[in-house]
């Protein structure tokens, strides 16, 4: 019985291969073991036959599955896997083989419009602006069509002449003689660069090239709610295109600054907000500022503890999509703050208080104030 190699063994590649590692393996050997490459190599065609078989497993994802769980013993084996001679991969295979992909008709050629490339331009917004939104004016240098000579690289007064060397297609073809045969292929007219125009007198603004680089100033409205990482697209703002090809565009990306008194998760926003003692232990009423600027009241309860949190229902930030209809909300969480400096007579009061609910003394190991710290702060001082 004759013992199959790994097939990651035959393509010469890593078990976590990718799918382009994998083809690009393939053409290589496939090329190197072809036998009419190898005329006179009887064993080229075995191997040939090994490698193609390799390659139809590992190229299929389902196929390939279940060849990392059972190997060469897969229930049901591989069918079509190097069953029989020759090449089974298909006409255009060949040519993936020998040319790598470059097929005739033209697969190769630039001729034609082209679009303009993509930008990307990250602004960044404070948490004010992100919860109100605001217009931004932001400055992009970019590629833009020559206004001299509108787009075509021709001085004023003349105009592109169509290429003699591929008659005005942008592509020439070529014809190879191959061990399978004669093949024709198109590739980019080198005389006029693909375009099938040549420009004998360039425009002296662009040199010829139909495009000139500008810094233009752009307004962006920022939408109210945007976050971190949110993108915008601006249709048509980016690079100008090639041969009246259409612009490019441009992408916004939003990067919202950290503020010193709110933390933003989400649409909620999360503040601290520090109360006295006696406040916390009879209770009161205290104004909050929202990140837009309003004015919010929180009631404090009797016996409130540190870290207590407060909603503000609806004074968070607004939904990007749904703008301020659907807002988050606002959590203010309180910290009881202990005075660090008493005068007599704040002392004298303490200790009757602590007198009258039947605790320490102020002056006492553990006195009434350690006590507080201890129920405020959660450790002995």
């Amino acid at each position: 019985m004759v013992t199959k190699r790994d097939f990651y063994e035959v393509l010469e590649i890593e078990r976590t291969a990718d799918p382009n590692e994998i083809k690009s393996a393939y053409r290589k050997l496939a090329r190197k073991y072809h036998p009419d490459v190898n005329p006179n190599d009887p064993s080229a065609e075995d191997r040939f036959k090994e490698v193609q078989a390799a390659y139809e497993v590992l190229s299929d994802d389902s196929k390939r599955q279940v060849y990392d769980r059972y190997g060469h013993e897969a229930p049901g084996g591989f069918p079509g896997a190097g069953g029989g001679p020759g090449f089974s991969g298909g006409f255009g295979d060949i040519f993936d083989i020998f040319f790598n992909g470059a097929q005739g008709g033209g697969r190769g050629g630039r001729g034609g419009p082209q679009r303009g490339a993509d930008m990307q331009y990250n602004l960044e917004v404070s948490l004010e602006e992100a919860f109100s939104g605001v217009e931004k004016q932001i400055r992009v240098p970019r590629v833009e069509t020559c206004d001299t000579c509108k787009g075509n690289g021709a001085a004023p007064g003349t105009t592109p002449e169509t290429c003699t060397v591929c008659g005005g297609q942008g592509q020439v073809r070529h014809t190879q003689n191959t061990i399978l045969g004669t093949f024709q292929t198109m590739a980019p007219c080198s005389r006029c660069n693909g375009r099938g125009k040549v420009v004998k007198t360039p425009c002296p603004e662009c040199q010829g090239q139909g495009r000139i680089r500008r810094t233009r100033d752009l307004t962006i409205s920022v939408p109210a709610g945007v976050d971190n990482d949110m993108q915008m697209p601006l249709k048509g703002e980016g690079e100008a295109g090639l041969l009246g090809g259409p612009s490019g565009d441009l992408y916004v990306e939003f990067h919202v600054k950290p503020h010193p008194l709110f933390e933003r998760r989400g649409r909620d926003l999360f503040t601290e907000v520090p109360i006295s003692f006696t406040q916390a232990a009879l209770g009161d009423e205290i104004t909050i500022t929202t990140v837009g600027g309003d004015s919010g009241a929180v009631t404090v309860p009797e016996g409130t503890q540190t870290g207590t949190i407060f909603r503000l229902r609806g004074q968070g930030m607004p939904d990007v999509l749904r703008g301020s209809a659907q807002r988050g909300d606002l959590n203010v969480a309180v910290k009881v703050e202990i005075p660090t400096k008493l005068d007599d007579e704040e002392k004298k009061l303490l200790r009757q208080l602590a007198a009258l609910r039947g605790e320490k003394a102020a002056h006492e190991p553990k006195g009434f104030f350690e006590r507080v710290k201890e129920a405020v702060l959660g450790h002995d001082e």
